[in-house]
């Protein structure tokens, strides 16, 4: 009888033990988020330029070629910016960069309120936004995903490449009804504060490096220090370029990718909208479109990040860049003054493809480039967005000189194609797609 007592406490001694067991989730998922978070709010300012070129034609008498050179700007600097933004993040750190990247896009997109020529759209849109927008490219994510992970980093590259989605589908359809119903100065004042509004959050929550918090990346065996700043970003990024230029894949690389945005941010981000408003697609109808195809680029991203962690990366892409040029050919026959089901499955299967090539790409620069893949990956992306620069002023040229955008989705079809074929003569590099199905386990 007197061992009664003892019984029910040795029994609530072992209840406290599991506390020390229970694992919280890897700090590295919590820097993904606010990564994710912070590339959707600066994916705001990316959602307007293909809903002002009828506004900003209609109210200035600028031609359709103009306006489409702002934006050409624009594009260009956000991936020239890129390679030298991922040394800057090196030297400075992450938040810093980013912080100041947001405000100047901030600032860029409110000066357009007060512009009377076309000079200025080239230098608030083009040049301060463009500047901003590099610092915030894929480079930014591709440190990320670099510094703190080690394994699934395939997946963790399509989540965030799908953040630029999310804020196309949250941005889109609320700033064409602001456009339509009030004006286009409206629309950008919005996407001025949505970008100034993130600034706390990165500040706050951020982090540049795992050893900050006294982790080890996500996945990683052993514990990694932080390295010292990288002096002289601009001559790491430049050295890093001299010497990815002398190999094979960097230009089979920055080719396909250059393809990549010119049928993406270059034509259809850019042109699609005002290309269903020719056929009498009312604006709202044509952004709601393109937010759709956010919704499921969200999914094909995440699809080919957990796809690059398990299968070969250049048939992959072989395969993203023929369908997308299958789907382009189409186009021209699909484009009316309603939404129709044969449109609705253009827009799903285009969503599917939409930025589905990066999480491969990124894979590929990993295992050609190793450390300095980031700063490479900065350089191909630089060519993506050159591509998509061309054809955002080519293809206001076109539209001003035919009267259709359909030869520019035409010419975009045939360039897939090519991709595709580029795609397939990449060599494989040292890491191999072995390494990314071992980490995927």
């Amino acid at each position: 009888m007197t061992q009664t007592p003892e019984l029910p406490l040795r029994e609530a001694a072992p209840v406290p033990a599991p506390v020390p067991g229970r694992r919280r989730p890897h700090r590295a998922w919590s820097v993904a988020a606010v990564t994710f978070l912070t590339l959707i709010g600066a994916a705001g300012f990316a959602s307007l330029p293909g809903l002002l070129i009828e506004p900003l034609h209609a109210e200035f008498h600028w031609s359709r070629g103009t306006i489409g050179f702002a934006v050409s700007v624009n594009l260009a600097l956000y991936g020239l910016t890129a390679p030298f933004a991922a040394a800057l993040m090196d030297r400075f750190g992450i938040r810093r960069v980013v912080a100041v990247a947001l405000t100047v896009i901030a600032v860029g997109a409110g000066l357009t309120v007060f512009m009377t020529t076309s000079l200025q759209l080239v230098l608030y849109w083009g040049v301060l936004v463009g500047l901003g927008s590099g610092s915030m490219a894929l480079a930014f994510a591709a440190t990320v995903t670099g510094r703190w992970f080690t394994a699934r980093r395939g997946l963790v590259t399509g989540i965030l490449t799908a953040a630029g989605a999310s804020g196309q589908l949250i941005f889109l359809p609320a700033l064409s009804w602001i456009v339509e119903r009030y004006d286009w100065r409206p629309a950008a004042v919005t996407v001025a504060l949505a970008a100034l509004a993130v600034v706390p959050l990165v500040w706050l929550l951020l982090r540049d490096h795992p050893a900050d918090v006294g982790v080890a990346p996500y996945g990683a065996a052993e514990f990694v220090p932080k390295p010292p700043p990288q002096r002289g970003a601009a001559r790491r990024a430049l050295r890093a370029l001299v010497s990815a230029a002398r190999t094979g894949p960097f230009w089979l690389l920055a080719g396909t990718f250059a393809i990549c945005g010119a049928t993406t941010n270059g034509l259809v981000k850019t042109h699609f909208v005002p290309a269903a408003h020719d056929h009498g697609m009312p604006m709202t109808a044509a952004a709601s479109l393109l937010a759709v195809i956010g919704i499921f680029d969200i999914a094909g991203t995440i699809a080919s990040g957990w796809f690059t962690d398990r299968f070969h990366t250049r048939r992959l892409l072989a395969t993203y860049y023929g369908l997308r040029g299958l789907s382009l050919m189409f186009l021209p026959l699909l484009l009316s003054d309603t939404v129709h089901p044969p449109m609705v499955f253009f827009i799903v299967f285009y969503g599917l493809d939409w930025v589905a090539t990066v999480p491969p790409t990124l894979a590929l620069c990993r295992e050609h480039y190793g450390d300095d893949a980031a700063i490479v990956f900065g350089w191909v992306l630089a060519a993506h967005q050159v591509g998509a620069a061309l054809i955002a002023f080519l293809g206001g040229l076109a539209r001003d000189a035919f009267g259709t955008y359909n030869p520019v989705w035409y010419a975009s079809g045939a360039l897939c194609a090519v991709a595709a074929l580029m795609a397939l003569v990449i060599r494989q590099g040292r890491a191999g797609a072995g390494e990314g199905r071992a980490l995927a386990g």
